[in-house]
């Protein structure tokens, strides 16, 4: 026996010691100027100490590891030792001087570091009194919702725990203020009289933008078996014949859709009474030119407005902002169909791009990339892509132009597009050359075009093709019934818009 006491003493005082150590080094590792030590980050220390979490009404201030683990008991060491050896390994392999701050705080990355069960730990009364009503009606769409794939507490709180200037929770009616006055007034217009560029003017606005004339043409639509990163919905191949039209230089930037809504927003109005969600039509008996209700949120993500391209919003908005263009200047503006897009951003051209290069050859993943250096030096000149963007949008004076002068037509937001989407709506056409196509006649989803500025280069070609989807881009919307103005959850989608070459444009020919 004592023998035994002799052998087991010692080892248990070391097993609690051991324990005991543990316990500290788990405890110390946890306290924030530990954490602070390692993620050097812009955010990580000023903008938690300017957030809500830091200087509470309560006194009780959240740390660092009470939103980036969850609680004890709830998977906390397995957590804590994953995250532990996968910040050991980039604070050892990794240079922070490359990172990309923005990209690392977007919402989707951001919902990978903070757990859900550690909001819920603390705020267990998702009803409190001082709650406002907007308030109210959002937590309980989340109770009732809470169950829904990416529905997550920073949804809508993403600022709670590391301060965002600018950032805004709630319906926004201040949105697209301005506290300065126009230098210019416009009271007139544009005058076309021929087939021409031109300068389109809004009356009541000091806002211009400049349209191309695309000449008419016949083109391939769609792209070939053998194309890199080719989808089966871009084929079969089509020839299709297009008539003249003109097209926006750029999508539409947010001075120009900031005119719209400022001339016919509802401010004060929180729900959407008018047009209806199924086909994002609206009745025929509603003002058409009825504008958007304020936004939930900040739609520009705090990237600027200006002549970034406008986002966040539905194709039912931007069909209606075509209306109201059209009524404002006396022309015929529109969505372009999914056929004038393509032939537009192909400007002649009839391979991947409208400039030379191989998909494969650009993208930056696979082991091909890896072993050796991409040259895209000339997709970088042309394309807002993911590997040359800073996680967002950028301006028009970005990249150049195709060969007809249109910029931004592969690449920073995708552009919504009149037709319907139909994964084999090409085979639906009629043999021989197709004049002016527009698509399905109905569908549930609508199409668009051009990729953004999160994708990679093979899914930015000229033939490549996407479609909206309405319900994701809302799941985080609470309000009922949700916006048919406003995507609570997509910002990486804009337009361009086209004007017909008819009577009012100075193509006498259509008049007869």
């Amino acid at each position: 026996m004592k023998k035994f006491l002799l052998w087991f003493s010692p080892g248990l005082l070391l097993g609690i010691l051991i324990i005991l150590g543990a316990g500290r080094v788990i405890n110390n590792t946890s306290e924030n100027d530990y954490c602070m030590s390692c993620h050097i980050h812009p955010a990580a220390d000023m903008g938690w100490k300017q957030s809500v979490h830091y200087d509470t009404q309560s006194g009780v201030r959240t740390g660092c590891a009470d939103c980036h683990l969850p609680p004890k008991g709830e998977g906390y060491l397995w957590a804590k030792t994953k995250t532990g050896l996968r910040d050991l390994w980039a604070f050892y392999t990794k240079d922070s001087a490359s990172f990309d701050w923005d990209e690392k705080g977007r919402l989707e990355n951001a919902r990978k570091h903070v757990f859900e069960i550690s909001c819920i730990k603390c705020h267990e009364n998702l009803f409190p009194a001082k709650l406002t009503k907007e308030g109210e009606d959002a937590h309980l769409y989340y109770t009732q919702q809470k169950k829904t794939p990416d529905l997550h507490c920073i949804n809508c709180h993403l600022n709670a725990g590391h301060y965002i200037e600018g950032y805004t929770h709630g319906s926004n009616v201040t949105f697209g203020a301005t506290s300065s006055a126009p230098k210019e007034i416009f009271t007139m217009p544009a005058e076309v009289t021929g087939f021409g560029n031109f300068t389109e003017k809004i009356p009541g606005s000091s806002v211009s933008f400049k349209m191309i004339a695309v000449p008419g043409g016949t083109f391939k639509m769609g792209s070939p078996a053998e194309e890199p990163f080719r989808r089966e919905d871009e084929g079969p191949v089509r020839d299709v014949e297009i008539s003249p039209f003109f097209m926006a230089e750029v999508e539409v930037t947010w001075d120009e859709y900031l005119a719209f809504y400022a001339q016919t927003s509802s401010e004060g109005r929180s729900t959407d009474t008018e047009g209806l969600r199924s086909g994002m039509q609206a009745s025929e008996d509603i003002d058409a030119i009825s504008g958007a209700t304020p936004p939930y949120g900040q739609p520009d993500q705090g990237w600027g407005l200006g002549q970034r391209p406008a986002i966040s919003f539905s194709d039912h908005a931007a069909e209606t902002y075509c209306k109201w263009l059209s009524k404002v200047t006396g022309k015929t503006y529109r969505l372009p169909t999914e056929a004038e897009w393509e032939y537009a951003c192909r400007a002649g051209s009839s391979g991947p791009y409208f400039f030379e290069g191989d998909p494969k050859k650009f993208e930056k993943t696979g082991l091909r990339a890896k072993l050796s250096k991409n040259d895209t030096a000339v997709i970088n000149t042309y394309v807002v892509y993911n590997e040359n963007s800073p996680s967002r949008t950028q301006t028009p004076d970005f990249v150049k132009s195709n060969p007809f002068g249109l910029k931004n037509m592969l690449g920073n937001v995708a552009e919504f597009c009149s037709d319907w989407y139909q994964p084999d709506s090409y085979s639906a056409y009629p043999d021989g050359v197709i004049r002016d196509p527009v698509g399905p006649e109905s569908g549930e989803e609508h199409v668009i075009r051009g990729g953004t500025f999160m994708n990679p280069a093979g899914l930015v070609r000229s033939a490549a093709r996407d479609y909206t989807r309405t319900e994701a881009w809302l799941r985080t919307d609470p309000q009922i019934p949700k916006s048919i103005w406003w995507y609570s959850d997509c910002f990486n989608v804009g337009f361009r818009v086209v004007c017909e070459f008819d009577n009012l444009t100075g193509n006498l020919s259509a008049s007869k």
